[in-house]
């Protein structure tokens, strides 16, 4: 199981929420793009950036600081937060990011994100960020009507390269994976499910490794601490 290590950005610094809520933000470190250099040198083969405040804002805020961070990373990074056009999805991958992540769009702009999905094949990634089933759009701030398995269901039909599930409620927590809605969406859908939220501990890795699932992103556990990113590589084995 692969490990991606998530920096998540707000207010021009590394921080972790807690079920994605902005007033529950935890500073991790200053300067982004060192955090991503140390991450790298662990071992990881990708990052996983967000743009915080342009998830909450519904525009893409962090653009120079995103740049520095894909270019001074000696491995692929996946890019989302406030991607909401085809310009912007363009322009993260000029600068250099191997895969775009989108949320929001894929429910409100379906077409234009299937459209994204054949002309870049393999890059981009639908984000299905779901709470009780249901898919959370806006930095998470607003139901869809739509539920995960069938958002994930339309990504693998547009021809996404993946699709990115997160348990809403368990992000940030350390409570645990989903790992049963993680597998759930894996059966619905032929493409990559990648899992998100609530790891908190080795075992926690362990679990999702043993349940089959490829890959995980990895956040408030590996700054808390919890575990080094070589023990994370290790566990996931």
């Amino acid at each position: 199981m692969k490990i991606y290590p998530a920096i998540d950005l707000l207010g021009g610094k590394a921080v972790r929420l807690e079920e994605g809520v902005r007033e529950r933000a935890t500073v991790f470190h200053d300067e982004p793009w060192q955090l991503a250099t140390v991450l790298a040198v662990a071992g990881i083969e990708r990052l996983h950036v967000v743009d915080l405040d342009g998830a909450f804002h519904g525009a893409r805020h962090h653009r120079d600081l995103i740049e520095r961070i894909v270019q001074s990373s000696p491995v692929p990074v996946q890019v989302g937060g406030g991607i909401r056009s085809y310009a912007d999805a363009e322009a993260v991958l000029a600068t250099g990011a191997r895969s775009v992540v989108v949320g929001t769009a894929a429910i409100k702009q379906p077409a234009m994100v299937a459209e994204m999905c054949r002309a870049h094949p393999g890059r981009i990634i639908v984000a299905v960020d779901a709470r009780d089933g249901e898919v959370a759009v806006e930095g998470w701030v607003e139901g869809s009507g739509v539920t995960a398995i069938d958002l994930a269901k339309r990504a693998a039909d547009w021809g996404a390269a993946a699709v990115l599930y997160t348990d809403v409620r368990r992000d940030g927590l350390g409570t645990g994976p989903a790992i049963e809605a993680t597998l759930a969406l894996m059966r619905a859908v032929s493409i990559d499910v990648i899992a998100s939220g609530g790891v908190g501990s080795l075992d926690d890795l362990r679990a999702l490794a043993a349940a089959g699932v490829g890959s995980v992103i990895v956040g408030r556990a590996l700054y808390d601490r919890r575990f080094t990113v070589e023990e994370a590589i290790a566990a996931s084995c």
